[in-house]
């Protein structure tokens, strides 16, 4: 309790400001605006029965959740999933991956003061929890820790910039992840890091975001969009992000010829229309996903600016640059790429999949470079090279298949800590 109090006091000041950054974040995304009382604790859904606390912070988690969502729901069929997230993205990113499934409520997880994180424990008292990935509420976790609620870390992952900041916290973190009943850890790296910090039984169960499956309408949604592109070919920009438009569209500029089509399917949607106004300025012709209209040959830019449709994306390109790896922003998932056997060119910063990308590029379906100019470099030098881009992908094929399985590795050891 002792080494909780200065985090519970710090959280108290800092509560005005974390509202005024809910009302600033609203400018661009109203959404925030919603639902505010159940970051406070309070709910007005109620689960009709016994129940199962799935949190996933946002768009990357909620996605690689949900291989183990429908392993839950199978394997536990009397219990209702409470989903939790922090951004509307999140949220809107789950309603869309179950928008038919009456098992899972969806609510924003309150903010990790004691009395809100009671209220919500309360509320929908969870048989067992599971948070993705490394989001740590000391609070949070110390009162589940109390009322004897078994809570998994699964799917988790810490780069070493990420356990070095916790280091400086050694003992709400040794205390934090001491609450912990089990962590699964994507690999064995990612477990002697979190070991070193004072976790407590760690497995290895491997990436669940390799049990990542194609829906079922992305080979007809991949076949529209490569419809409406005619027969350009399409270079993929992957979940960019703020700063990487401006080197991509420059370097595109100079050095791609009329007839590459450049798809920018920006990371967040509240940069949709920023990135749209960037091509602009840049004298490049923009057309938008959201008008649903055949691209015209002139057209330079094709604007994704649609959530939920990322598999379609990479099934249509020729080549994928992912996002967030141009710039010291730790890349994105590349995996969703591998897996419809796209080929993937990654830059220098990957720090927060790195054991991911390093396979990817020794097995040979993805490559490196160091900027953004040389990406889209050796991207026009790929479209132009069939049996090479051919190779890549079956390659990244091979490589997403021989990592899956840490889904039913997952859910046995919930099985285990629940027994």
């Amino acid at each position: 309790m002792l080494q909780r109090l200065p985090y519970s006091l710090l959280w108290l000041l800092a509560l005005p400001l974390v509202l005024l950054r809910l009302l600033w974040r609203a400018r661009k995304q109203p959404a925030y605006l919603r639902h505010v009382r159940e970051r406070f604790g309070s709910y007005g859904v109620r689960a009709p029965g016994p129940t199962i606390w799935v949190h996933a912070v946002s768009v990357g988690e909620t996605r690689a959740a949900e291989p183990l969502l429908r392993a839950l729901l199978a394997r536990w069929p009397e219990h209702t999933i409470v989903l939790t997230h922090m951004t509307p993205t999140g949220r809107a990113t789950s309603k869309s991956l179950f928008a038919d499934e009456a098992r899972i409520l969806r609510v924003y997880l309150p903010y990790d003061l004691g009395f809100f994180v009671e209220r919500f424990l309360r509320h929908f008292h969870p048989a067992f929890g599971v948070i993705m990935e490394t989001e740590l509420w000391p609070n949070l976790l110390a009162v589940c820790h109390r009322r004897s609620i078994p809570v998994l870390l699964a799917n988790a992952r810490l780069s070493p910039r990420s356990a070095s900041r916790y280091a400086r916290f050694p003992s709400l973190t040794g205390l934090t992840l001491g609450a912990l009943s089990a962590i699964g850890a994507q690999t064995a790296a990612d477990a002697a890091r979190l070991s070193a910090l004072g976790a407590r039984r760690v497995s290895i169960t491997g990436n669940i975001k390799f049990d990542m499956t194609p829906p079922d309408e992305v080979p007809a949604l991949a076949h529209i969009f490569r419809t409406r592109c005619g027969t350009r070919p399409i270079l993929l920009a992957a979940s960019t992000r703020d700063g990487e438009e401006a080197l991509l569209l420059d370097a595109f500029a100079r050095l791609a010829p009329p007839e590459v089509l450049l798809v920018i399917v920006p990371r967040h949607p509240q940069r949709f229309d920023e990135v749209g106004a960037l091509v602009q300025s840049r004298g490049l012709t923009l057309q938008r996903r959201s008008d649903n209209a055949p691209v015209d040959s002139d057209t330079r830019i094709w604007l994704g600016d649609s959530m939920g449709e990322m598999f379609a994306y990479y099934a249509a390109a020729d080549v994928a640059l992912i996002g967030g790896s141009w710039l010291p922003l730790g890349g994105q998932n590349l995996i969703e790429a591998c897996a419809v056997g796209t080929p993937v060119l990654v830059g220098p910063h990957t720090f927060n999949f790195e054991q991911v990308a390093q396979q990817a590029i020794e097995l040979g379906g993805a490559a490196r470079l160091e900027t953004l100019e040389q990406g889209v470099h050796s991207a026009l030098d790929l479209i132009a090279d069939a049996d090479r881009r051919n190779a890549m992908s079956r390659a990244g094929l091979d490589f997403a298949a021989i990592n899956r399985g840490a889904t039913a590795r997952t859910v046995e050891l919930l099985a285990e800590m629940t027994a």
